[in-house]
């Protein structure tokens, strides 16, 4: 996309909007074509100059465009095969190909090319597979192939013959073999390890050497060729006289694993048969059959010994395996065959070799990474590790190797250049393979770098976190930010400034625009704000200038200056109005809760509760964490019956800051266990004050009635008796009756019952009386009244009866 609008800038600046159209269309061929792959077919013993492909028109592109662009094909290796018409697009052979010379050893023949533009530079991978023509014939190293055979030998028994050699491939090789008709032999066939094609002689009916001392076979060898070819050649069988014993060899199949740098004459395996016999049949003689002739060049055998050395020069490269069959046979004429397969072991003995393809010379210090240099292509003839090369460059360079395909490596910019640093380069570039004895080769690269102004500043964070502890004084330097700048001068020249936010207030900070320091501008307070972030940007003073940008997040530590609040009891409530705590009242009983809270956070907000100042400092006890006020012991008789305490509740701060709470709290007599268990049992009742007198009252008029005109004086004393009994009778405080402030639940109040004509009273302590009530409702002065008098009559009426 790059390449494209650079193009299109181009075209546009010359005004040419053909040009553009042109330049268009290559940047589409250039990015289409990066990834293909060319492939083409070409049958051998073509005549020179034979057509291969029109790679104009595979390319899409036209003739013109290939000219102008001056591509070009190279072929790999130093023989260049094709010649490319820039006029045309046509791509032809420059000579006759001939597939068993080319690839000798292999069944298919690829030849590999590359179509190279240079403006803009471009590579197009190539190929061109060489087809084979059937245009050899089996041949058979021999024309008469002799073989004695002892006519004591029993039916089934297999005789290897001498295999032909076909230089075509696939299906133009050799693929069958075919016997004359005989009496005798019939022919098996089979494949060896390479896939090679061999016959062998089978006995199917035992010789006699009185009626037929020699048999003459034809042996026929036929390719798959359109039409076939075909080689023949004479077996001729010799029957010998009886010879009861043939040599056997130690191992039907020799393998050995030769290098390829072996010298010659080097031993490579000592093949043995052994023949009981004695005299000539017991002599035993060794040779090679079915054999191909690259092997019997590259191998010698001692008939004699049978000691098996090297002759030639072996090539990895060249033939990986050799499979040779060798004959031993004695005096006799019977003879015995094994197998030796050398596995021949690459060395590395061929360096990586550097083929630079296309350089840029000089390229602009604001060229963006990935940024092509050069392209060049490495190659090794070795094979496995040997032959697996890799490149590096040598030093700290903002450089690196891409592998593309094929070995093909470009050189890239893997950072942003600084001329102000490094004008130029001298890279330098070895290729390596991984062989054991490690080969390698150097190639250098010249590269100079124009200068732009490419450095924005950079800081030294991403996030800066400062601290300040609340109720600081102004204008408090809490840090610094810092950025720096690669480049020199005026273009290294940073300042800081804090970015504005619409729609925000000003920040409570501002940064020192020459060396990146931070203040407070006025204090803070932990409880409005606990942390803040602001932008920062550094400018540098190029043209145009550059900038980065960081985030400064300032964190206000909490102080103690929240001295604790006291929720319960309230701090403007009455002492007096408090708590109620009857006499029989255990160690360990729940009296209220001090509830407290503090604006700090961490440790300044941890609480303590403790007790300042009682009545009875052994009475009671405060929770330290919770704050619960219970008994620390069980009330007594000589307690006094208003208790005051003072509860201090403290912080956690250096220094900690504390606040009190005072509780009021009534010790009541004439409570009991069981009735305080009935109470809370049992729905509540009414207070029954009112309704104790209204019997009295009644009970006093039924006995006037009766004692009207007998004891009229007396009545009137006894009434003027219960009514300064009334005024005597003690009186509590309407708060401890209608007040249900304090740690106690809200669904119990305290009542107080006195009955008529006696000055004992009735305290009957935490009597629910929700139940009586609507739900949702509280209790109203009148209904309390009318439900528990109704109740305490009917109790009244009990127990009078």
């Amino acid at each position: 996309g790059w390449l494209f609008w650079r193009l299109m800038a181009c075209g546009r600046r010359s005004g040419d909007s053909k040009r553009r159209v042109i330049l268009f269309i290559l940047c589409v061929c250039v990015c289409q074509s990066g990834a293909e792959t060319l492939r083409y077919s070409l049958a051998e013993e073509m005549e020179k100059d034979s057509f291969v492909a029109n790679i104009a028109k595979d390319l899409g592109v036209s003739p013109s465009q290939l000219a102008a662009r001056k591509a070009r094909v190279v072929s790999e290796g130093n023989e260049q095969l094709f010649r490319l018409n820039q006029n045309t697009g046509v791509l032809t052979a420059k000579e006759s190909l001939d597939r068993e010379e080319i690839c000798p050893q292999s069944d298919t023949c690829t030849l590999f090319f590359k179509i190279f533009f240079e403006n803009p530079l471009q590579l197009i991978r190539g190929e061109v597979e060489v087809r084979d023509v059937n245009d050899n014939s089996p041949v058979f190293p021999e024309k008469e192939m002799v073989l004695e055979i002892l006519e004591t030998t029993s039916p089934g028994s297999r005789f290897p013959l001498e295999s032909a050699q076909d230089k075509d491939v696939g299906s133009n090789g050799l693929q069958n073999y075919s016997l004359g008709s005989n009496s005798h032999f019939s022919l098996a066939l089979g494949t060896g390890k390479g896939g090679a094609k061999y016959a062998e002689l089978v006995l199917e009916r035992q010789l006699d050497r009185e009626e037929q001392r020699q048999l003459n076979l034809l042996l026929t060898a036929t390719d798959g060729g359109s039409p076939p070819r075909s080689g023949t050649a004479q077996v001729r069988i010799v029957v010998l006289d009886a010879n009861d014993n043939i040599p056997v060899f130690g191992r039907e199949v020799y393998e050995v694993r030769l290098a390829e740098n072996s010298p010659p004459k080097q031993l490579v395996v000592r093949v043995a048969a052994a023949d009981p016999d004695e005299g000539s049949n017991g002599k035993v003689r060794y040779a090679f059959t079915q054999t191909s002739e690259r092997s019997r060049q590259l191998f010698e055998l001692n008939p004699a010994t049978g000691e098996i050395r090297v002759a030639g020069n072996l090539d990895f490269e060249e033939a990986e395996n050799h499979e040779m069959v060798v004959r031993a046979t004695d005096g006799g004429g019977l003879s015995a065959h094994c197998k030796v397969q050398v596995e021949v072991l690459d060395v590395n003995d061929n360096a990586p070799e550097i083929a630079l393809t296309s350089l840029t010379a000089s390229i602009p210090e604001d060229a963006p990474p990935r940024t092509v240099v050069a392209l060049f292509s490495v190659r090794d003839r070795d094979s496995g590790e040997n032959g697996r090369t890799e490149c590096a460059i040598d030093g700290d360079l903002p450089f690196s190797l891409t592998p593309t395909f094929d070995n093909y490596y470009e050189l890239r910019t893997n950072a942003a250049l600084d001329r102000e640093r490094t004008a130029e380069y001298n890279i330098t570039i070895t290729a390596m393979d991984w062989g054991t004895t490690r080969l390698s080769s150097r190639e250098s690269i010249f590269v100079q770098i124009s200068d732009v102004n490419d450095n924005p500043p950079e800081f030294t964070q991403e996030i800066y976190t400062m601290s300040v502890t609340e109720n600081n004084s102004a204008m408090l330097r809490i840090g610094s930010v810092n950025a720096t700048d690669a480049d020199a001068g005026k273009n290294a020249r940073v300042n800081y400034a804090l970015v504005r936010q619409e729609g925000k207030e000003q920040p409570d900070v501002s940064v020192n625009s020459e060396n990146g320091d931070v203040y407070i501008l006025r204090p803070l307070d932990y409880e409005e704000v606990r942390a803040f972030e602001v932008a920062v940007r550094a400018t540098d003073g190029g043209s145009p200038p550059l900038s980065a940008q960081a985030v400064l997040r300032v964190v206000v530590r909490d102080e103690n200056d929240n001295a604790p609040v006291v929720l319960h009891p309230a701090p403007d409530s009455s002492a007096a109005a408090g708590e109620l705590v009857p006499r029989w009242a255990r160690a360990g009983y729940l009296v209220a809760k001090v509830v407290a809270v503090d604006a700090d956070a961490g440790q300044n907000a941890w609480l303590s509760y403790e007790l300042a100042k009682a009545t009875e400092p052994g009475l009671f006890r405060v929770g330290l964490h919770s704050g619960e006020v219970r008994t620390a012991r069980a009330v007594a008789e000589r307690d006094a019956p208003r208790q005051r305490l003072v509860v201090l509740v403290r912080d956690r701060g250096q220094p900690p800051r504390s606040a009190t709470a005072t509780l009021g709290i009534a010790l009541v007599d004439g409570f009991s266990d069981a009735h305080l268990r009935v109470s809370e049992e049992a729905p509540a009742a009414e207070p029954d004050g009112p309704l104790t007198l209204y019997l009295i009252v009644c009970l006093a008029c039924v006995s006037a009635l009766f004692l009207a005109t007998a004891v009229a004086a007396v009545v009137v004393k006894v009434r003027r008796a219960r009514r300064s009994e009334a005024e005597t009778l003690p009186t509590f405080p309407k708060a401890a009756t209608e007040s249900n402030a304090g740690s106690l639940p809200r669904s119990y109040v305290y009542d107080v019952c006195f009955a008529a004509g006696t000055v004992n009273s009735e305290f009957r302590f935490l009597r629910p009386l929700f139940p009586c009530l609507p739900a949702g409702l509280p209790p109203g002065p009148g209904e309390q009244r009318s439900s528990v008098c109704s109740q305490d009559a009917a109790n009244l009426g009990e127990e009078g009866n």
